[in-house]
């Protein structure tokens, strides 16, 4: 087992919530899978983002300024597998009903979102840290996807 293998088994023993990111360009609505996401400050309000440097919505993120980042809900397994898939980015949005906040499309049935400006990007091994500025955010009721040891899981 490689070391990179090895970090993942055990790093995977951390449950995350499953979060989509979203940001729009010229071509419209893009969005990836993240659990790569946590609050960093309450005062400025901010959080920070993991993109692989491969993803194909961190230039959508750089370039427009905005993201979105939506907390999936615990049905939602298989919205985040259409997220985190190489699918064109338009068909990511076939059937997925968002509308749009501070410039990013907000996921309708997502349980909380944050809709922030980029602050900055940093590197980090393969993936470019983003810092947000939260500037509009809301949440509903029920429980969240979570990811543990290579799987979707709840809190119940």
């Amino acid at each position: 087992m490689s070391s990179s293998e090895r970090y993942r088994e055990v790093v995977g023993h951390f449950a995350t919530g499953v979060a989509v990111i979203t940001a729009s360009g010229p071509e419209g609505a893009v969005g990836m899978t993240t659990n790569a996401f946590t609050s960093l400050s309450l005062d400025p309000l901010l959080v920070l983002v993991c993109f692989d440097r491969t993803a194909r919505t961190l230039p959508i993120v750089r370039e427009s300024g905005r993201f979105a980042v939506n907390i999936l809900r615990d049905h939602h397994g298989e919205l985040s597998g259409r997220f985190a898939s190489k699918l064109p980015a338009e068909r990511k949005f076939d059937a997925v009903d968002y509308h749009t906040e501070h410039g990013a499309p907000v996921l309708t049935d997502a349980l909380a979102w944050l809709a922030c400006e980029l602050r900055e990007l940093r590197p980090g091994g393969d993936h470019e840290i983003g810092i947000g500025a939260v500037v509009a955010m809301d949440h509903g009721d029920g429980d969240p996807l979570v990811w543990y040891r290579g799987g979707y899981t709840t809190v119940a």
